[in-house]
């Protein structure tokens, strides 16, 4: 009996679904490539944002790192005042957020120095002249803006300004010790002070 069938049929409809099979496997792969080439331009696009706006929010110090002794304990830093200011191109910054944080090598750790309510030194709860043994009392405070022409104050630490903070010591930062402090803004590198207290002290002591 005669084949009314034609195999030439079957070929081209095994053709179009290898076709078709083709184009949709190519289709998903590009979508794929697609999609992690997007997802490596976003994360280097975040990365660099990122790179920008911590090189931009970065402190440093102005001048000498003072210290402060009261005469009822000539033998100890009271208080270290420290000028900051942003660096070259730096964008404003509010210190409110910032963490402070202290060392030395007699064994003195404060890892969150606290900081006064609007930064104001006349809120201060520890006085010149009394040991600091409870070290959740250490503050800081903005003690002097310089260059700052706002009629009304605010937090916000901008080019061109000049802030003296001064930064409670703890009862360790005696004669001959040497302390760090570590300022970190909320958005930024971190800002390390390390000075050496010498072996005499006037009652304003520059420290080195």
């Amino acid at each position: 009996m005669k084949n009314i069938y034609s195999e030439d049929a079957f070929t081209g409809l095994e053709a179009a679904i290898v076709l078709i099979a083709f184009v949709v496997v190519a289709a998903v792969f590009s979508y794929v490539v697609l999609g992690a080439g997007f997802f490596t331009t976003q994360t280097a696009q975040a990365t660099v944002h990122t790179g920008v706006a911590q090189a931009s929010s970065s402190l440093e110090v102005v001048g000498n790192v003072m210290g402060l002794v009261d005469s009822g304990t000539p033998n100890q830093i009271n208080y270290v005042n420290v000028s900051v200011a942003l660096t070259a191109g730096g964008t404003a910054m509010d210190l409110t957020q910032m963490v402070i944080s202290y060392s030395d090598n007699n064994g003195g750790r404060n890892p969150s120095i606290n900081a006064t309510p609007g930064l104001a030194c006349s809120a201060l709860t520890t006085a010149l002249g009394t040991a600091v043994t409870d070290e959740t009392l250490l503050q800081w405070c903005v003690s002097q803006k310089i260059n700052d022409l706002h009629e009304t104050p605010n937090n916000l630490l901008e080019p061109n300004e000049i802030w003296v903070l001064s930064i409670r010591a703890p009862d360790s930062a005696t004669v001959n010790t040497k302390l760090t402090y570590n300022l970190q803004p909320a958005v930024g590198a971190v800002l390390p002070i390390t000075r050496s207290v010498p072996g005499g002290l006037n009652p304003v002591q520059a420290l080195y």
